[in-house]
């Protein structure tokens, strides 16, 4: 097996299970666009219960996030993912067979239930290499973000064919499909990944919340989806008022999601060749909130809508990709898992009360009012950002160890954190497992390796 790149079984375990998690956020997704004026339609419709639907799968998803990824350290990666799945399956036919808001609202929830994001991260470690993962995490990271993009796009187009229902029915049908590549087309795994990197520590959990700059990201994360999924309560009605058709929407939206993918590159070149990658981060979410802004205060014409959108989407865009890169490098070694876990949570519990807070401020104050509120909750994060750390050049890295004893532990982790380029080294001899962030350019990993197996 070469190290320099993917084998076979990480290829397949990469692509497999970046497409059951991409089929999976795309039923997610492809209501946003559409609910906002397929929900009219509904028994029960009223501001505040659109907002509901929309957000409601990101409660339960917040909630059940954490256990679900220990559960599946406890009883299989497999097993808990297809639970999962199946949940979610249900969920999308409970709000498929719904003439009703409530119903809908149900059916979200019972998707949102269906949490199996650690589950797949989890099991994506144990089918590679410490050395090739970052590869296999970033390959299902990009189909998440195309998922959305196809969401986007294909939502409003299957829902004026078949109407919500069928929008829904489709849904179910993705999901099935996502339970076959599960069952017969992802690798069985046969090692497991030291927990630390990959499952939420119970015990961690605490001390990871109050932790200054990781709450800047978790709190960044939350307002980010919050004001997404807020914006569309509204935006939809916007366009079509506007004169662009529900069916036409994809015409927007196409252009607008692969506008702003190519504007967020000089943000990404300028925070990794010019080392400002904080500035960066700062000016991105200036731009999120500036957008915001001129969506409330501009008159709504369709060239306002596309420019502010754009604007919107290529913040989002760069923020969404570059804060779990940034939160893998600041988290302490060895608890990764956990930081990811919580990072999770924040990021559905935005979305949930993007939902609720949207529909209750279109009810009481007017829906372009929602622009205003999420635009103060920028300004909000822009002030945190701030209070940032300058970001260094890391790389976590777990390895396996024969160190069966405390003082040994001990004497080797103090050896390796004077060794150059070794930031941190933490060793747990009861699970036989190091854990360290290193600069990559200056370690010398195989010294590191002979040092924890001598």
């Amino acid at each position: 097996m070469s190290a320099s790149g993917l084998n076979s079984i990480e290829k397949k375990a990469a692509f497999s299970l970046a497409s059951v998690f991409g089929l999976r956020m795309l039923g997610l997704f492809m209501i946003l666009p559409v609910f906002a004026i397929y929900g009219e339609q509904l028994i029960g419709y009223s501001p505040i219960w659109i907002g509901l639907a929309i957000g409601a799968y990101g409660l339960t998803q917040a909630l059940l996030q954490i256990p679900m990824g220990i559960l599946s350290d406890k009883f299989g990666r497999k097993p808990v993912i297809l639970a999962g799945l199946v949940i979610f399956l249900l969920g999308s036919v409970v709000a498929a067979m719904s003439d009703t808001i409530y119903g809908v609202v149900l059916g979200r929830a019972l998707q949102g239930m269906g949490a199996i994001a650690s589950a797949i991260l989890a099991l994506a470690a144990d089918l590679s290499r410490e050395e090739q993962r970052p590869k296999v995490m970033a390959t299902i990271g990009m189909f998440i973000g195309v998922s959305f993009t196809i969401a986007m796009i294909i939502g409003p187009i299957v829902a004026q064919a078949f109407g919500l229902s069928g929008l829904f029915w489709f849904i179910a049908i993705l999901t099935v499909f996502a339970m076959l590549t599960i069952q017969f087309v992802v690798p069985n795994s046969i090692n497991t990944a030291p927990k630390g990197d990959n499952v939420a520590l119970p015990s961690k959990l605490g001390s990871l919340v109050r932790d200054g700059q990781l709450s800047r990201l978790n709190g960044g994360v939350f307002i980010l989806h919050m004001a997404l999924t807020a914006c569309f309560v509204t935006l939809p009605k916007q366009f079509v008022a506007n004169g662009l058709a529900l069916e036409q929407h994809w015409q927007l939206y196409l252009p607008t999601l692969l506008g702003s993918f190519f504007l967020m590159v000089p943000f990404m070149i300028i925070a990794i060749k010019k080392q400002k990658e904080k500035q960066m981060f700062s000016v991105a979410v200036a731009l999120l909130t500036l957008a915001l802004m001129l969506l409330w205060y501009l008159p709504s014409s369709m060239t306002t809508l596309v420019v502010s959108v754009m604007m919107f989407f290529t913040a989002f865009n760069y923020l969404e990709a570059t804060m779990p890169s940034i939160l893998s490098r600041i988290a302490p070694a060895g608890v990764k898992g956990s930081v990811m876990g919580i990072y999770s949570s924040s990021q559905f519990l935005g979305a949930f009360a993007g939902g609720i807070l949207g529909g209750f401020i279109a009810g009481e104050f007017g829906e372009q009012t929602i622009f205003l509120v999420m635009a103060l909750f920028g300004l909000v994060w822009l002030l945190l950002t701030l209070g940032m750390k300058p970001l260094k050049k890391s790389k976590a890295y777990s390895f396996a160890t024969n160190i069966v004893s405390d003082e040994k532990a001990r004497e080797v982790a103090q050896k390796l954190s004077e060794m150059p380029g070794v930031i941190e080294a933490i060793i747990i001899h009861d699970d036989a497992v190091a854990y360290l962030k290193v600069d990559e350019k200056v370690v010398d990993l195989p010294r590191i390796k002979v040092l924890l197996n001598n």
